[in-house]
């Protein structure tokens, strides 16, 4: 099957927007609220407009004696620099920090959680410049109101947001291994989940005492015909399917560990010990 169908429309719109690692394990990473962007925001502000009065004062002071179109043009590129090339140049060498995320403690992440690049960097400075200072940060503030994690259009722009580091991030709680289903996972075929799918049962499975009937039934049937996609041989009869997900879920992050495991020990026995750790 493919990742379309086996991403359908009725557990992604259960799941949160987490960030998924490798292994399918669903990170959320804290989220920056809009106030302490703004704080943020309106200390980047400040800095950029004491910026822009010394670079027009010294362009004034440099282009004295030439045109006012020599003038106009220098200021113009001053203007540009500061509010477009610093940000982004800063953004860019510090992954994500400006002044006032440093001094707020926020960072700018990919939409998967990653380090961002020049270009998301490039892109919300483009976009910023737009929706910051042409239109008074009206669009940033209302776009940040209604997004689920709080991003600006330069956000949505640049496939970005912005996360608070005096938060812990949260690890989901891992399915465990049902003991009557361990023997049939352990020498089934279990391919790997899509990530979509996997995050999908394991907040099913920790927030399901939570749902009502209604939902929690037809939900768990759905995830345990997607998932039984990717496994052979059918389960034993007389299980729960919730039972069986947790079953396949656990095996799967077992097996993941094992190969992890494997691998960092090649790799030491291979390269040896890393010089600067």
């Amino acid at each position: 099957m493919s990742d379309n169908g086996a991403q359908g429309p009725g557990y992604r719109a259960y799941a949160s927007e987490d960030v998924v690692t490798g292994e399918g394990v669903a990170i959320e990473l804290p989220v920056a609220s809009t106030m302490v962007r703004a704080v943020s925001g309106l200390i980047d502000l400040v800095v950029a407009v004491v910026l822009l009065v010394a670079v027009v004062w010294g362009v004034g002071v440099l282009v004295a004696e030439t045109s006012d179109a020599v003038a106009t043009a220098m200021q113009l590129v001053g203007v540009v620099v500061v509010t477009v090339g610093l940000p982004a140049t800063v953004e860019t060498l510090t992954r994500g920090r400006t002044l006032g995320k440093l001094v707020m403690g926020l960072r700018v992440v990919r939409d998967d959680g990653g380090p961002i690049t020049s270009r998301h960097a490039i892109t919300r400075a483009l976009v910023g410049f737009v929706e910051i200072y042409v239109l008074s940060g009206i669009p940033s503030l209302v776009t940040s109101v209604v997004n689920p994690r709080c991003k600006r259009l330069g956000d949505l722009a640049a496939g970005t947001y912005v996360v608070t580091q005096r938060s812990r991030m949260r690890l989901t709680a891992p399915p465990q291994m049902p003991a009557p289903l361990a023997a049939w996972a352990h020498t089934a075929d279990v391919a790997a989940l899509p990530s979509g799918l996997t995050v999908a049962v394991r907040q099913f499975l920790s927030r399901a005492g939570a749902l009502s009937p209604a939902s929690r039934e037809p939900l768990g049937a759905e995830l345990l015909v997607e998932v039984l996609r990717y496994v052979a041989p059918a389960p034993p009869p007389g299980y729960h399917g919730e039972y069986v997900l947790a079953a396949v879920i656990a095996e799967r992050r077992r097996r993941d560990a094992d190969r992890l495991a494997r691998e960092q020990a090649l790799r030491d026995r291979v390269v040896g010990a890393d010089p600067l750790r």
